[in-house]
């Protein structure tokens, strides 16, 4: 960092996808003369998807073009865009300081939309297919594979889901697994194995695409269970073969982009960022102690961290006047729709938490 001197502002958005957007264009709107570090590269996950076809107003848009028309129309109130990464955050006052390589930042309010990426498999012909048949979000792209084959990998609840998701277009879902046994919920593979549509694939892992334009086939290989870990069969031949499908979605998991922020707010054990909103309802789960209802947090947590919360705000973090929105918190839904929506409810409520600022204590 070489300026020292920091900049002061009302309020720094961190992240440049729907949800930053969304609240950058919602707090500009109030007058608060937002600064947003969109991040390099910015954009978000819908840089990486080709036609987006379910975001309302748009029958069908490329992901890029759909971000451009967000900055486009967020800078015609003046929102100030730095295509930039935050490296670091002080948040043990108020205003809170918050660096980039060059220079440093003090902001009354910040709003947290570093969203989450997709876990890839890596593969050698993985990414120069993704966006031509290599998806990892069915509820975005199923629609594309009307009536045509296609494979899912995984073996948890979003794997389970994105294969029944599928099963309303493709006319066949391969689901691999690199194990003998999903560790999904019960109900969640029993719909799965009822399904005529679903063939399971156990012990079988994905070692490339292929495809010169788009999805033409996976290379699969078997592997064996040894002492609880999958390793490759040893074999005296190639095993490898070539399942065709039109379509690989990936669906073994989400990493939140929220590593900055671990030792300055509270994280779930996955790296989502903890909002009142989402603690309040944990708290509700653990009140009703209804088996149907997911605890997401441990319930030692719970009651360990539920005094750092002011429950006023939805969006709040356990810093006040730190809000969060968007797939950095939201482990459930990641749409663009719903993140927006989360980056319009946090920017209204900075607005009303900058409303009496000047009354609150700044030690955090």
């Amino acid at each position: 960092m070489t300026n020292s001197i920091a900049k002061f502002e009302n309020v720094i958005i961190i992240g440049g996808g729907p949800a930053g957007l969304a609240a950058a264009l919602y707090t500009a709107r109030a007058g608060l003369k937002p600064l947003m570090f969109a991040g390099s590269p910015p954009g978000g996950q819908l840089m990486l998807t080709s036609e987006v076809e379910n975001y309302p107003g748009f029958e069908s848009i490329l992901g890029p073009e759909l971000i451009q028309k967000y900055r486009t129309h967020v800078q015609k109130f003046g929102v100030r865009i730095l295509d930039q990464n935050i490296t670091k955050v002080l948040f043990n006052k108020s205003p809170f300081t918050l660096d980039t390589v060059e220079n440093s930042y003090q902001a009354k309010a910040v709003i947290i939309a570093t969203g989450a990426k997709a876990l890839w498999l890596g593969l050698e012909n993985e990414t120069r297919l993704r966006g031509k048949g290599v998806s990892a979000c069915a509820t975005c792209d199923g629609f594309f594979f009307k009536n045509k084959v296609v494979a899912v990998v995984g073996g948890g609840d979003t794997a389970m889901e994105e294969a029944l998701t599928l099963t309303k277009f493709a006319s066949k879902v391969h689901l691999i697994h690199r194990r003998d046994q999903f560790r999904a919920s019960k109900i969640m593979q029993e719909r799965v194995l009822k399904n005529p549509k679903i063939e399971v694939l156990y012990n079988t892992v994905i070692t490339d695409v292929s495809g010169e334009n788009r999805v033409e086939g996976v290379k699969l290989r078997s592997i064996k269970i040894d002492s609880g870990q999958a390793r490759m069969t040893k074999s005296s031949h190639d095993d490898s073969r070539i399942l065709k499908v039109d379509g690989l979605f990936l669906a073994i998991g989400h990493k939140p982009d929220t590593d900055i922020f671990l030792n300055h707010l509270e994280l779930d054990s996955k790296g989502y960022i903890v909002t009142s909103g989402r603690l309040a309802l944990e708290l509700a789960k653990l009140k009703i102690k209804n088996e149907k209802f997911k605890i997401t947090i441990e319930n030692t947590k719970i009651e360990e961290i539920k005094n750092k919360f002011d429950f006023n705000y939805n969006s709040s973090t356990n810093i006040s006047g730190v809000f969060a929105a968007g797939d950095c918190v939201d482990f459930v839904y990641k749409q663009a729709g719903i993140a927006s929506g989360m980056g319009i409810a946090a920017a209204l409520e900075v607005e009303k938490y900058l409303e009496t600022y000047e009354s609150r204590p700044k030690n955090a």
